[in-house]
């Protein structure tokens, strides 16, 4: 039995072919593979040895030859095939053990040219891979180190490795070789259009998860592939404690790190749902963290809390006296650690806050988008990331904002944001004091976050994620005591509700851009 081995990835590759050699295989490798299992004292005969050519090109060219891919593809059930190879003096290859060129990682570092990046785009490999899953009735493919153990189980205990098995190989071979070329594909492609005819996404299995939304209902978690792209993302958490997660509960750390990470200053969320129920910055944690709790302690109970700062001991011992499910954060000191873990039920993730930008050295493309199940397909647009100076604040009320109140305006602004829609958020000295999220009509909306908001109304913002359609919201704001309000405009009735701020001696602020959330 005949095995070629060429891995750019040589993890395990070394005990992997011992064991092979110690049940009578006789291997095959390329390169600085080949090299590697000869300084391991493992028998090895170069590709060459096969092909009867050398390796050319500076190793471009070594395995492109019918002596490899011959003994790969020829069907061991017909007396033609097997005759062919006789004929030509060919062997037959049993076990393909291949790992391509890293070409995603090599273009995630900055600076990497495109002649280097052109260097890592593996061509023998995924034509091992794809010839040896295309046969894998008579040849084993193996693209993950994963399987070794269970490749050697059963042909220790069989002689063989059973159909069943090898399907499932030849299935990750495949998907192991699209993922592969499309990063290649992203990589080359022009800027423009912004959404080309075809889009091949690549993702990479975390991890299952308890369930779905409903407990009825299977998960798992995947991220964009490489994983390095996750690094402060919720594919690339570090859990520390508690129950596995569900499909809700990463959501709701989601959203809590997307909330937290709008603001530079200390920020503390709390979800409920996906919609910020809490939320608060300031310049201590614990004053931040309380101000945040504040803003709707009954629906706090059971949410989750992103902050953006690591967490001391005195605010661990606060998030205490509140059940929570999840919390996220940069770090912990151990103290608060320490104190959070009594918490038996909450799950305790980091995220590496510090690696926000890794992501914005090269992104995919399809980490640029949002996607969106519907029927028959998914909708596709790009995420709603609008930079500060792309924004021009109008002021079109009679009044303007003071410093503080421009302060409020632009703390909501970004807390709307992340509101379902329609959005209606209420602040006070940089914390929300009520929302009103994912209502039919905008004034309903209005209502809720005036009664969540109760007396702390009064001397509060107003951010709206899209135009008033009527003065009518406006009005119930302006009877609660908000004194400014910003918004997109662009109402064919904006020139109404000016007339109410105006009235109410409310400053207003116009944005020109929408947040909507569906």
């Amino acid at each position: 039995m005949k095995v070629i081995i060429s891995v750019s990835n040589k993890s395990g590759i070394v005990e992997f072919a011992k064991e092979l050699q110690e049940i009578g295989w006789q291997i095959y490798a390329t390169g600085g593979t080949m090299a590697m299992l000869a300084a391991a004292d493992i028998t090895v005969h170069s590709v060459s040895d096969l092909t009867g050519f050398p390796e050319i090109l500076d190793g471009r060219v070594k395995t492109l030859h019918p002596a490899i891919h011959g003994g790969i593809l020829a069907e061991r059930g017909s007396a033609r095939h097997m005759a062919q190879l006789v004929e030509h003096g060919f062997a037959a290859i049993d076990m393909i053990v291949v790992n391509l060129y890293p070409f995603a990682e090599t273009v995630e570092r900055p600076g990497v040219s495109l002649a280097e990046a052109l260097e890592n785009i593996d061509i023998g490999g995924p034509t091992l891979i794809r010839a040896a899953a295309k046969n894998f009735k008579d040849v084993v493919v193996l693209v993950d180190s994963a399987d070794y153990t269970l490749v050697l189980k059963e042909l220790k205990e069989g002689g063989n490795v059973g159909e069943q098995t090898r399907l499932s190989l030849a299935a990750k071979a495949f998907q192991y070789t699209a993922a592969y070329d499309a990063h290649i594909a992203d990589y080359l492609r022009p800027a423009d259009p912004l959404f080309h005819p075809t889009l091949t996404i690549a993702l990479e299995k975390i991890q299952d998860l308890r369930y779905g939304e409903n407990p009825h209902q299977q998960a798992a978690l995947y991220a964009d592939s490489p994983r390095y792209h996750h690094l402060a993302s919720v594919a690339g958490l570090s859990q520390l404690h508690g129950k596995a997660m569900s499909f809700c509960n990463l959501l709701d750390v989601d959203a809590a790190l997307n909330c937290v990470r709008e603001y530079s200053t200390t920020a503390v969320a709390i979800i409920k749902h996906g919609n910020p129920c809490g939320l608060a910055c300031g310049q201590e944690l614990l004053d931040t963290y309380q101000r945040a709790h504040a803003g709707d302690p009954i629906s706090a109970f059971g949410g989750a809390i992103g902050a953006n700062r690591v967490v001391d001991v005195a605010t661990a011992r606060e998030i205490q006296q509140t059940f929570y499910e999840d919390i996220i954060a940069p770090g912990y000191d151990e103290e608060a650690l320490t104190v959070l873990k009594q918490k038996k039920d909450l799950r305790i993730t980091q995220a590496d806050f510090a690696a926000l930008e890794i992501r914005e050295r090269r992104p995919c493309s399809w980490t640029q988008f949002d996607f969106k199940r519907v029927s028959g397909g998914f909708l596709v647009q790009t995420r709603d990331e609008v930079r500060e100076d792309d924004i021009t604040l109008d002021v079109v009320s009679e009044r303007e904002p003071s410093l503080a109140e421009l302060m409020d305006l632009l703390f909501a602004w970004r807390a709307v944001k992340h509101v379902q829609s329609n959005a209606i958020v209420l602040a006070k000295r940089l914390a929300l004091v009520g929302v009103g999220a994912g209502q039919m009509s905008r004034v309903d909306s209005v209502e809720i976050a005036v009664r969540k908001a109760g007396s702390r109304s009064v001397g509060s913002v107003l951010a709206s994620d899209a135009f008033f359609p009527k003065p009518d919201g406006v009005e119930i704001a302006a009877a609660a005591g908000v004194t400014a309000i910003i918004q997109p405009g662009g109402s064919i009735r904006d020139d109404d509700i000016v007339r109410v701020v105006n009235r109410q001696h409310m400053a207003m602020v116009f944005t020109g851009r929408r947040h909507f959330k569906h």
